[in-house]
């Protein structure tokens, strides 16, 4: 019996990834016509075209989307079967694809990076931003792990707790919130910004101050932490944040100040997550191994 070439199976998870050859031919250190020509083979071999164009583009066939997450499977287990139960770190070339918030970027990431760069420097650690609907990353391949407080915990992810923060409000020296005792009123006196990535003004805090029949005006929302905290140096807004980023960024000097808000609001835990494929990976548990051991260290204290 003649056995089929697996290496196609390779081929085809890498030109499903990138959907390009052009893309796909760089992975596999091959020329273009030369991966044209392994995709012609996988054609022959699935009976389906698998990419078609659609403009300048590529996009895959209804089959090959069938054909995604049992090619992936395939080519993860091969792999593991080859790979060594222990690799040598300083060896290590592997690419990591982890979505996380700014929370653990701001307070944790660069010491992560320095960490990684010393043990691995062939390891490149790729990050990208929460977004929405996007559940089933981790099981498609797609993420290998996610570091946030608003993974969905089932029974199916693996979950690891990082560390926990609470909201403090942050607003520039000399702010006229400071002239007086901070109330939930006095609070909700000031306008305000809301950081979320989903441009949403309402959260938490507005849930509380309605339980007390007050509300504040949210007049910036922001995707992000970064471009908040810099509206405050020179307005009169209120910018509600974990308190670790707010330590972080009056750790560098800004002419900022922190202050409690004087709310029942639940505490934000973040944690890792990963598929239980990775469980046993030495490399993915090298890296979060480390994720925990940075977390655990606290904020750098320069």
């Amino acid at each position: 019996m003649q056995l089929p070439d697996l290496n196609l199976l390779v081929a085809l998870d890498i030109l499903l990834d990138e959907g390009s050859v052009v893309g796909a031919a760089r992975r596999m250190h091959l020329s273009p016509p030369a991966m044209s020509r392994t995709l012609t083979r996988i054609r022959e071999a699935v009976g389906d075209p698998i990419l078609v164009r659609a403009g300048r583009g590529l996009v895959p066939t209804p089959r090959a989307l069938e054909l995604r997450e049992q090619v992936r499977g395939v080519v993860e287990q091969a792999t593991g079967f080859f790979r060594s139960a222990e690799v040598d770190l300083a060896s290590l070339e592997r690419q990591f694809h982890v979505r996380t918030n700014d929370i653990f970027m701001v307070c944790y990431g660069g010491r992560l990076f320095e960490r990684v760069h010393q043990q691995a420097p062939g390891v490149v650690l790729r990050f990208v931003p929460e977004i929405d609907g996007d559940d089933d990353a981790l099981r498609a391949g797609r993420i290998d792990l996610i570091v946030g407080a608003s993974t969905r915990q089932t029974a199916e992810l693996k979950t690891q707790g990082l560390f926990e923060s609470r909201f403090v409000g942050l607003a520039r020296e000399g702010h006229p919130i400071f002239d007086a005792p901070i109330t939930p009123a006095h609070f909700a006196a000031f306008d305000q910004i809301s950081v979320s990535r989903r441009g949403l003004a309402r959260g938490p805090i507005d849930q509380a101050l309605a339980e007390l029949g007050l509300e504040r005006r949210v007049v910036m929302i922001s995707p992000s932490f970064f471009p908040a905290v810099l509206a405050l140096r020179n307005s009169d807004l209120i910018l509600p944040m974990p308190d670790l980023v707010a330590s972080t960024c009056q750790s560098l000097g800004l002419p900022l100040r922190a202050f409690d808000i004087p709310l029942p609001l639940d505490t934000v835990v973040v944690r890792q997550s990963w598929h239980p494929r990775f469980d046993n990976d030495f490399a993915h548990r090298w890296l979060r191994g480390l994720i925990k051991q940075c977390c655990l260290e606290g904020l750098p204290l320069d």
